[in-house]
């Protein structure tokens, strides 16, 4: 092989490598969320949920909250708006501490103008109880149902 067709297959393959590169798929870090701008608003929003969470901020979690907020569950298991207030105001502020871990999935900007974000959940929290220091873990897929407010979102349902 000649030193030219050699130079020119290099040329080619380096630039074919640089056109892939350019075109590499990325996400916000450590997720699995593609890196666009709306997509980056919505996790930036749910990093307040979960640092909330965290600080057992009741005050934002319920800012956070939609005042229709409603997660239909089994018969004795529906959650609205007065029901989260009043369980976060209560069993939720009993907990010593609280580790909460979000890996998030998928961002979906559904035709209802709602947003659903797909998490994988590692929560850890120490509650009083028989035992000193009694910690739980739990670990879960959850979906946080948001519709955008102002320049924000209100959680509808998932908390």
């Amino acid at each position: 092989m000649s030193t030219v067709a050699l130079v020119l297959g290099m040329g080619v393959g380096l630039g074919l490598a640089a056109s892939v590169a350019g075109c590499a798929t990325t996400y916000i870090p450590n997720t699995d969320v593609l890196d666009t701008p709306a997509n980056v608003k919505v996790i930036r929003f749910c990093e307040q949920y979960r640092h909330a969470v965290e600080e057992k901020n009741v005050a934002q979690l319920l800012k956070l909250a939609s005042p229709n907020y409603h997660v239909r569950g089994a018969i004795d298991d529906d959650l609205d708006y007065p029901t989260l207030k009043d369980f976060l105001t209560t069993t939720f502020q009993t907990t010593d501490a609280i580790r909460y871990e979000i890996r998030y999935r998928r961002v979906i900007f559904a035709e209802n103008d709602h947003v659903l974000v797909q998490y994988t959940f590692a929560a850890s929290y120490r509650i009083p109880g028989v035992h000193k220091e009694e910690w739980r873990h739990s670990v879960s897929d959850n979906q946080l149902d948001l519709k955008p407010d102002g320049d924000g979102y209100k959680i509808l349902a998932g908390m």
